[in-house]
């Protein structure tokens, strides 16, 4: 990746979109150019997808709930994650060392369904517990990293060369 791949990602990740007429707008870079490298970026597999994103609150899935999973199992963990994942309202899930064995993040309709949620934790036979953890107010949850980084600091740590 050179400097103009990491300015358009970072442009995509502020803008939320990948319009090449937003994108050239944003980055002085011509449109043509920006088709050709996004193009070049998707089967680098650097971009993965052109989804929309969706708004989880004004949608109705308001509540989220972070929740640590202690588990006891013989056999690999991510069967246990994929059971994990399985429920409904997950949305994330990390395994993890120390004490926790997984992190997980879900975003229900409504405090009703935690009780759900947790009940189809315990129902696994590997989950030995669960922490949960109400989100009071979301401070960030960026869908995509780099709109927490500087351009500068992109493109000193990513970009290979000029132009």
């Amino acid at each position: 990746m050179d400097e103009r791949d990491v300015r358009l990602l970072k442009a995509i990740s502020d803008l939320g979109t990948g319009s090449p007429e937003r994108l050239h707008e944003e980055t002085d870079i011509p449109v043509s150019t920006i088709h050709y490298r996004l193009n070049n970026l998707r089967e680098a597999g650097v971009i993965t997808n052109d989804l929309y994103d969706i708004d989880l609150d004004a949608l109705g899935l308001d509540v989220t709930v972070v929740v640590e999973v202690l588990a006891d199992y013989s056999g690999p963990y991510d069967e246990v994650g994929e059971e994990i994942l399985g429920i409904e309202g997950v949305t994330q899930c990390f395994f993890t060392m120390g004490e926790t064995d997984f992190v997980v993040v879900a975003h229900l309709p409504d405090s009703d369904d935690v009780e759900r949620l947790i009940g189809e934790f315990e129902a696994i036979d590997e989950v030995d517990r669960t922490n949960s953890t109400f989100v009071i107010n979301e401070l960030r949850d960026a869908q995509r990293a780099l709109q927490s980084y500087s351009l500068d600091t992109l493109l000193e740590k990513l970009a290979d060369g000029d132009d």
